[in-house]
């Protein structure tokens, strides 16, 4: 399974081959020295750089992202079930869904630096890359992968959420969406309408969202999904119809639903929809810990024998 019990040290491989300066570097600021230091060259491989230089990192990251979404999911949901013992179901899917969107994994990634380590291809190291949010949040999610087979769950727990916590000035996960129809109806007299462009960026698409009052774009807005994007353009729209997102009051949270097809004959500009300079703040949710049992019991890392909500 990846988990490798009683591992509350660094860990070292004395016969594995040595990592590339920089490389040390990144496992230091992970704080986990990888007994396979294989897995973390495997992590920060981008598809580009591997078609172009197999004989220096033939494997990219796309299966270790593939495992760390995962292991990513698990961690979220077991510290919200943990944490939010009278939310309802819907509840804890809308605050999951804030913790490991492209826009937190982005930050996240920023927070250790990760653009600066990662092996691309030429082209897309020209064009940006080291800086596109997509890219970095997949990045962030492949070290997380590769901290879970080699470390185990605790591990990679303690990766994920100590940095998460760490995030600059938390928010609510708000429904943008809500909110933006409540200030357009009450300005315009219109029913926002969103315009989503989805292009393949590595093994995902990332989305790019337009939204509309009458003929005027409010907002754009990018994410892993079309949804994702929506409540990323509502919030950039928000940002400057009322100056900030914390000045209106917070709107019912509605379940997520299907949406609906957009209308066909409405096109963004290409202007609107021009890929902005660098990532957007995630949106975050605080994290309240649940009241005291009446009778607490610690609850201990099975792998560090630390508390593991601490």
């Amino acid at each position: 399974m990846g988990v490798h019990p009683g591992e509350g040290r660094l860990i070292a491989q004395p016969q594995a081959a040595p990592l590339a300066q920089s490389l040390q570097q990144l496992q230091q600021k992970i704080g986990i020295h990888f007994r396979d230091p294989g897995l973390l060259l495997e992590a920060v491989t981008h598809s580009s750089f591997a078609n172009e230089s197999p004989s220096v990192s033939p494997r990219d990251n796309e299966r270790l992202e593939y495992l760390g979404d995962a292991v990513l999911q698990l961690i979220a949901a077991e510290y919200l079930y943990k944490h939010h013992p009278g939310a309802a179901e819907g509840e804890l899917t809308q605050t999951r869904s804030a913790m490991v969107n492209t826009n937190t994994l982005a930050q996240l990634a920023e927070q250790l630096g990760l653009g600066a380590y990662l092996y691309l291809g030429k082209g897309i190291a020209k064009g940006g890359g080291r800086n596109l949010k997509s890219l970095l949040a997949n990045a962030f999610e492949a070290v997380l992968g590769a901290v879970f087979l080699d470390a185990g769950y605790d591990a990679a727990y303690h990766y994920y959420l100590d940095r998460y916590r760490a995030l600059p000035s938390p928010v609510r996960d708000e429904n943008f969406k809500g909110r933006l129809q409540q200030v357009a109806q009450e300005r315009f007299g219109e029913t926002p309408v969103y315009d989503s462009e989805g292009a393949r960026v590595g093994n995902r698409r990332e989305y790019t969202s337009v939204v509309f009052a009458g003929a005027e774009p409010l907002g754009t807005g990018h994410g892993a999904t079309k949804q994702e994007a929506e409540q990323d353009a509502a919030r950039a729209a928000l940002e400057a119809l009322v100056g900030s997102v914390a000045e209106l009051p917070a709107s019912k949270q509605a379940k997520p639903r299907t949406r609906r097809t957009a209308r066909g004959s409405r096109k963004p500009a290409a202007s609107a929809l021009a890929p902005e300079a660098g990532p957007q703040p995630a949106e975050v949710v605080p994290l309240h810990a649940a009241p005291e049992p009446a009778a607490p019991q610690e609850t201990r890392s099975r792998q560090f024998g630390e508390p593991i909500d601490s």
